[in-house]
C-alpha cells in the first residue's frame, strides 16, 4: 500500500474503521449509565425550574433551551475529539429541552398542570392539551422515523464507532426525540398510572434490569438494548426528579427545583470532571500509537 498520500475516506470507510480517527462519543461503561442518570434526573428539575417555578412557561422555556442545545449541539459537533464536557452539557440540554416539550406537548392550563391556583403559566401557548399517548405515539413516530433515515444511511448504529457528522447528527436527533419521549413516559407514571414517583422509577429498574439480563442473549443485539435502555434511562430521571422536588403530599420530598438542581448540576460537574481525568489519562497512549502513522502519511 502506498503511503507517500493519505488516505481520504467516505462516511461509510471512516464508520467501518473507527480506530483511524479520533472518536467523537464515549464508550459505553457503567460510569456512561450513572452520568445519563444524573444528566436526565437535573434535565428534568431544571426545565420545570424554568417553565414552572420561575413562571416562564413551557412555550419560552422550550424555545430557550431548543436554542441552548443548538448552541451546545454546535460545540459538540466541531470538535475533533471526545470531550465529556462538550457531550455531558448536549445530553443535560436535550434532557432539559426535552422536558418541556414534552409537558408543552402533553399538558393544558387545567387546574391539574397549574398548582397554587394559577390560571396560565407564562406568555404564549399554555400548552397542546395532547396528553401522555398521542403524545407518545408522536414521538415514537419520529423516533421511528430517525431509525429508518438511519438504517437507510448506511451509518453505524455503534456509537464507539459514530466518527462523522452525519453519523453525529443522526445520533443527536435520536437523543433529543428520546429524552421528550422519556419525559413523556415518566410523567405518565408520576402522574397518571397510580404508582406515583417511587413505584414509577422502581418499575423502570426493574425493565432496566431485565434488559441487563437480555444483554447475554446472543440474539438480541446489543444496540437495541442499548436505545432501550437510553430511553427508559429518561423517565428514570424524571421520576426521580418529581420525587425530588414535588410536595410531601404528592409523595415527593419537596426539596424544590432550585435546591434539588444545584445539587444535581454539582454532582454531574464532578462527574463530568472525573470522566475529563480519565480520558487525559487513556489520550496519552492513543496519541502515541497514532503519531508513527501520521508521520508515515505525511
Amino acid at each position: 500500500m502506498t503511503l507517500g498520500k493519505p488516505e481520504v475516506l467516505t462516511d461509510l470507510d471512516v464508520a467501518s474503521t473507527g480506530t483511524s480517527v479520533m472518536k467523537k462519543l464515549p464508550e459505553v461503561t457503567l460510569a456512561f449509565w450513572i452520568m445519563k442518570i444524573a444528566a436526565t434526573t437535573l434535565g428534568e428539575t431544571a426545565g420545570d425550574l424554568f417553565a414552572q417555578t420561575l413562571k416562564l412557561g413551557y412555550f419560552l422555556t422550550t424555545i430557550a433551551l431548543f436554542l441552548i442545545f443548538v448552541v451546545t449541539l454546535v460545540v459538540q459537533l466541531r470538535s475533533s475529539r471526545y470531550n465529556p464536557f462538550f457531550y455531558w452539557t448536549v445530553i443535560l440540554s436535550t434532557s432539559m429541552a426535552g422536558t418541556t416539550m414534552s409537558d408543552f406537548m402533553n399538558r393544558d392550563a387545567s387546574a391539574k398542570f397549574l398548582s397554587g391556583g394559577a390560571t396560565s403559566l407564562g406568555w404564549g401557548p399554555q400548552g397542546l392539551g395532547l396528553g401522555y399517548p398521542v403524545g407518545a405515539a408522536i414521538l415514537i413516530s419520529i423516533l421511528l422515523a430517525i431509525f429508518l433515515a438511519w438504517k437507510v444511511s448506511g451509518m453505524t448504529f455503534q456509537i464507539r464507532d459514530i466518527v462523522t457528522f452525519r453519523g453525529e447528527a443522526l445520533f443527536w436527533s435520536a437523543i433529543l426525540v428520546s429524552n421528550t419521549l422519556g419525559t413523556s413516559m415518566g410523567d405518565f407514571l408520576s402522574d397518571s398510572s397510580g404508582l406515583g414517583y417511587a413505584g414509577g422509577a422502581l418499575l423502570v429498574i426493574g425493565v432496566l434490569a431485565v434488559l441487563v439480563a437480555m444483554m447475554k442473549v446472543s440474539v438480541v443485539p446489543n444496540v437495541l438494548l442499548f436505545w432501550i435502555a437510553f430511553v427508559l434511562t429518561r423517565p428514570l430521571g424524571a421520576t426521580a426528579g418529581d420525587f425530588l422536588t414535588k410536595p410531601v403530599a404528592k409523595g415527593g420530598l419537596d426539596l424544590g427545583t432550585a435546591g434539588s438542581s444545584a445539587v444535581l448540576l454539582a454532582v454531574l460537574f464532578g462527574l463530568m470532571a472525573h470522566a475529563h481525568v480519565q480520558e487525559r489519562r487513556v489520550a496519552g497512549p492513543r496519541s502515541a500509537e497514532r503519531e508513527p502513522v501520521t508521520q508515515r502519511a505525511g
